[in-house]
């Protein structure tokens, strides 16, 4: 089987598999998804998810959120953690926004990440899954299993971008990042994976995944 056979079958499989991705924060405009999206740094969706409707109850725009102070947006995310530097950014994303960009999220990336809290994948999904513009947003899910099928060396997010969009077809990116991470959580997680039954991983895996010497159970003493 040739890379490409080998790719365009990891794609089939995909796209069987979850041929309508669902976009995972919840939100109702770009901005909603700006904010779920910074919150979700080292957060589960599911708890952003829990989080998100209680602050926007109280602002779900960047006029509102920049009247609400640092303190009081910190006190609504604690649960999603990294409060102090969340908060911050939030406000201060948001008063740009409001002053800088006539209340719009920018549709672009260097705009995007000129704001603050925002970085290249917090941007790239923005202009995914808000604007639908091509790109692959690399989280840790979508690294693993790239470096897991043997498409990408896993040396760096940015190299695993970089893999990604080389291999895969510019119209199933915006799919295929949320197809690899719904995947990657179902079939493919980091702990206790057994790569003979991963549907891609099976066919497809390092062959170090399988070599790889099971773990010993600790026994109580």
């Amino acid at each position: 089987m040739t890379k490409q056979e080998k790719v365009q079958d990891i794609v089939n499989t995909l796209q069987t598999l979850y041929p309508n991705p669902p976009i995972p924060l919840d939100h109702k405009d770009p901005f909603t998804l700006l904010v779920a999206v910074a919150l979700s740094a080292q957060c589960t969706d599911e708890r952003v998810n829990k989080i998100t409707p209680l602050l926007f109850a109280k602002a779900d725009n960047p006029y509102d959120m920049m009247q609400l102070t640092v303190e009081e947006i910190k006190e609504i995310i604690k649960p999603c953690g990294l409060s102090p530097m969340k908060s911050k950014g939030i406000h201060g994303m948001s008063k740009i926004i409001v002053e800088k960009f006539d209340g719009k999220v920018p549709d672009n990336f260097e705009d995007l990440e000129s704001l603050p809290a925002v970085g290249h994948k917090t941007a790239s999904v923005v202009m995914s899954q808000a604007f639908g513009v091509p790109s692959f947003p690399v989280d840790t899910h979508i690294h693993r299993l790239m470096y897991r099928w043997g498409l990408s060396t896993g040396k760096s997010v940015t190299q695993t971008e970089k893999d990604a969009k080389r291999l895969f077809e510019e119209k199933d990116w915006n799919d295929l990042h949320l197809q690899i991470i719904y995947f990657g959580r179902e079939y493919c997680p980091a702990q206790r994976h057994d790569p003979n039954t991963c549907p891609i991983c099976s066919k497809h895996g390092r062959k170090s995944l399988f070599n790889a010497p099971a773990k010993k159970k600790k026994t109580k003493k």
